[in-house]
């Protein structure tokens, strides 16, 4: 068991390692100025409005069976209930130090869902990519309006100013293309979609994930962090995000055999709740005000411990689901 553990941590770790290499570079070019800010923004706009709709919607239209998948809204609806379950715990953790706080709670329960997850199942289940990014886009499709409304509202607040909630911000192109491959699926229309569109959809949507990395690493590459001041509050965010979750996940999925009728799914599920906070966060309180310095610092704390917590839940999930 001991060496099935070892076996299990190693190819995650390794895994792992791959995109930190490639989000490591990404960084430090950012922080050469040999890639600008500019160039950064050009880049994240064209994934969101372009690339990431294209995979989702080509990968929907082409993968998705209700028929065959008759658990599908398990997905959006077990990111609802990893959501709500981290800024729960973000709640019992903090809750002395509310409502100043309340920024922390946005990092305890929004995880990046898509830019780190994709990459993993990219490395990790090469021979069923098709099937995680399935699982990985109707996942998304629950936890994206949480991001948005719920997320935007606690990270943007946490030092005393105030926004109004704008619905049209909920309105993202990933969205769009999620709801209508969704609708073309459950109308039979994509019957008549010729496969000519599909196809260069799917085209575009390859260059998603090494783009998004790369977005993703120069992000954590133009942070500022700040350690002695805030890492009190990055332990907690860090003990509830990476630790807490993906703990309450593995064994909600055990006790319900998850594994047992749907390896895959399991897999997908453990990794998405040890995922590492979302950096919609960052990026909202950019563009809304807020603790930029100190959501940055724990950002980036988080993203490091990654390296380590990620591989322990994968390998200790593989154990648990050979027991």
């Amino acid at each position: 068991m001991f060496n099935m553990f070892i076996e299990s941590f190693y190819v995650t770790f390794f895994a792992v390692l791959k995109i930190l290499i490639v989000v490591s570079a990404a960084g430090i070019l950012v922080r050469k100025q040999i890639i600008t800010q500019d160039n950064l923004k050009t880049l994240s706009s064209s994934v969101v409005k372009v690339f990431l709709p294209c995979l989702i919607f080509s990968n929907i239209v082409k993968t998705f069976n209700p028929s065959e998948l008759k658990i599908w809204p398990v997905l959006p609806l077990s990111a609802v209930l990893m959501v709500g379950m981290g800024v729960f715990a973000g709640f019992i953790v903090f809750y002395r130090e509310l409502p100043a706080k309340k920024n922390m709670l946005a990092l305890t329960g929004m995880q990046n869902a898509g830019y780190f997850v994709l990459p993993m199942g990219a490395v990790l289940f090469a021979d069923q990519l098709e099937k995680f990014n399935l699982y990985c886009f109707l996942f998304v499709l629950g936890i994206n309006l949480l991001v948005w409304s719920v997320g935007k509202s606690l990270v943007s607040n946490g030092n005393g100013n105030g926004s109004k909630f704008d619905w049209r911000e909920l309105i993202t192109p990933p969205l769009v293309a999620n709801l209508s491959s969704l609708f073309m699926v459950f109308t039979g229309l994509r019957a008549y979609l010729p496969g000519v569109v599909t196809d260069s959809a799917d085209l575009l949507g390859q260059a998603t994930v090494p783009i998004a990395l790369f977005v993703l690493g120069g992000m954590l590459g133009g942070l500022k962090m700040q350690i002695h001041h805030y890492w009190v509050d990055a332990l907690k965010v860090i003990g509830v995000k990476l630790f807490f979750i993906p703990a309450a996940t593995i064994l909600v999925i055990y006790l319900f055999n998850v594994g047992v009728n749907y390896p895959l799914l399991a897999s997908f599920l453990v990794l998405e709740a040890a995922s590492a906070p979302a950096i919609a966060n960052l990026l909202q309180v950019k563009h809304y005000g807020g603790q930029e310095e100190k959501i940055s610092t724990i950002l980036l704390l988080s993203y490091f411990s990654c390296i380590v917590t990620v591989p322990l839940w994968m390998a200790l999930w593989q154990i648990i689901s050979q027991a």
